[in-house]
């Protein structure tokens, strides 16, 4: 019994050691795996803060552009939405916006990719004057974006339309005619939308900028990062925004 009694010992410390130790080998190696991939998945995906004001800009706009294009003798031509890099639509901006640079208009603009439309970018709208449209109290605003020096001046931090980007007032149709040929070489076609009445509108003066606030709460990156490079085509566009993007492309598909 004496004899047998340091090998019982040893063998108990040898237990409590691996108890203390914890597991070793492949299966642990294997957890702390798992773990370090989920924290890198979590970090490629957008924080999506803010969700409710990016999903009530996104199904506004999408109901605007949407009601605009029910009407296909009122529409846009269907060839301008194929041949635009990029397209912004600003619902209810309000006429305070025009006179005084109070309230701005709030919209969304997604830009053209190889398999559709990006993850649509929020963005501010204000200042200028639109015409005959000034006495309304409440105005909807399309703008296509048809080149990429007109996307060049979108992206810089405060741009404003009419200054070095041509404007015209876009034609509505079925087809685009060859009188609107001049009017076609502007980069930027910009319509209006006031008390049902959806016609080509010439703007001048609105200045665009980011709403970087809420492209950063809820994608994790500014409008610029968004709209331009490979993020575009790599950003998700998340559920509670798709439907811009899911009309674009019922539109637009070249």
């Amino acid at each position: 019994m004496r004899s047998n009694l340091p090998r019982v010992v040893s063998a108990l410390l040898g237990a409590a050691l691996l108890i203390c130790l914890g597991p070793t080998g492949p299966r642990a190696h294997h957890a702390d795996t798992r773990t370090v991939s989920t924290q890198t998945e979590g970090k490629s995906k957008p924080p999506l803060k803010r969700a409710n004001d990016a999903g009530r800009h996104a199904r506004q706009a999408t109901q605007v552009f949407n009601q605009v294009m029910a009407v296909p003798d009122k529409a846009i031509p269907k060839e301008l939405l194929q041949r635009a890099e990029a397209i912004a639509v600003f619902p209810g901006v309000l006429r305070a916006a025009f006179i005084v640079g109070g309230r701005k208009g709030q919209g969304v603009i997604s830009r053209r990719t190889p398999t559709g439309w990006s993850a649509p970018a929020f963005f501010n709208l204000g200042g200028g004057s639109v015409g005959a449209q000034i006495g309304a109290s409440s105005t909807d605003f399309v703008l296509l974006f048809m080149n990429e020096g007109a996307l060049r001046g979108l992206l810089e931090d405060k741009f404003e339309i009419g200054g070095e980007a041509s404007i015209a007032a876009g034609p509505v149709g079925r087809t685009v005619s060859a009188s609107t040929n001049m009017t076609l070489d502007a980069a930027i076609l910009s319509y209006s939308r006031s008390k049902g009445a959806f016609i080509g509108a010439a703007v001048k003066g609105v200045v665009i900028n980011p709403d970087n606030d809420l492209n950063e709460a809820f994608y994790g990156m500014k409008a610029n990062d968004l709209l331009t490079g490979s993020t575009r085509v790599g950003t998700p566009v998340p559920s509670v925004v798709r439907s811009f993007s899911l009309a674009l492309n019922r539109y637009s598909r070249r």
